[in-house]
């Protein structure tokens, strides 16, 4: 089973910000045993769907086209509060802020949010690392031009 967890990126601000959407529906198959008779999408998926997010503007933020391209690498999940539970039928709004940075690594805030109402918020901290595998580079390209795909300015995909 694949854990792509967003459907979509709706705004991406190289270098500051990034927002996309996690549509919950009955066809999650985590939802049929998470749990029987109240569906939920667990927490950590929610918090995955947000790093997915996280990684791909710190990404799109760092890495260079004429250099080797570095992937974002989740390390640290940090004051993490969930809200309240994702349910079927629930369009999840999350949104990635660029936070403090050192070389290689960053702190990346993450919200998420139902109706304007708050899911979760919290900090996740990513490296960057050379990751030497050509099938990633290949998956991460077309899992990023999939999403963004209905954007009216094009990102540079590393």
């Amino acid at each position: 089973m694949r854990y792509f967890m967003l459907d979509k990126i709706t705004e991406v601000v190289v270098g500051e910000r990034a927002a996309g959407i996690k549509c919950v529906t009955l066809s999650d198959d985590v939802l049929h045993d998470h749990f029987p008779d109240y569906p939920v999408l667990p927490g950590a998926l929610v918090v995955e769907a947000a790093a997915q997010l996280a990684g791909f503007l710190l990404e799109v933020s760092e890495n260079r086209s004429a250099e080797r391209p570095r992937r974002a690498v989740l390390v640290q999940i940090d004051r993490v509060k969930l809200h309240r539970p994702s349910e079927p039928g629930d369009c999840i709004e999350l949104t990635a802020e660029l936070g403090d940075s050192l070389e290689g690594a960053a702190k990346v805030l993450v919200e998420a949010q139902v109706r304007g109402e708050r899911v979760m918020r919290g900090t996740l901290t990513f490296v960057l690392r050379h990751v030497d595998s050509e099938l990633v580079h290949e998956q991460r390209r077309y899992l990023y031009r999939l999403w963004t795909r209905g954007l009216t300015t094009p990102v540079p995909i590393p």
